[in-house]
């Protein structure tokens, strides 16, 4: 006897179940099973989409647009490899803005600041050092 409860399964059994030997098979492990944690990249060159690597980004909200960009990205044969995928990842960094709980992102503006600052710094300190040089 089973049901359900919420998402799990609720199963009740007797003690005759236990006393009956177990009909479970063990399935050998096939290569090709795109399930397996084979990495990135199956042995066919296809992309392994449940591949823990990837961090759950070919699901969810912006799935289909990760997928889109990435596979765009990995079979890219153009010279600067991706070149030719501007709007396809575009149109997942648009999707991932909608949803900035699920795709946290960098701060823009701070990284622009610091990026603005140590070029602000650098030709200050090159004046100075030459400054210093000019008068000994």
């Amino acid at each position: 006897v089973s049901y359900m409860v919420g998402k799990d399964r609720i199963i009740f059994a007797t003690k005759e179940d236990h006393e009956t030997p177990s009909s479970a098979e063990l399935v050998a492990d096939d290569p090709d099973d795109p399930y397996e944690e084979q990495g990135l990249i199956l042995p066919n060159g296809d992309i392994n989409w449940n591949c823990p690597c990837l961090g759950g980004m070919a699901s969810g909200p912006c799935g289909e647009q990760f997928k889109s960009a990435f596979s765009c990205f990995h079979y890219s044969t153009e010279e600067i490899k991706g070149s030719d995928c501007v709007d396809q990842f575009r149109a997942m960094q648009e999707c991932m803005q909608k949803y900035p709980d699920l795709y946290p992102q960098e701060d823009e503006n701070e990284e622009k600041e610091k990026s603005s600052k140590d070029l602000e710094a650098t030709p200050m300190e090159a004046s100075v050092a030459k400054e210093e040089k000019g008068s000994s």
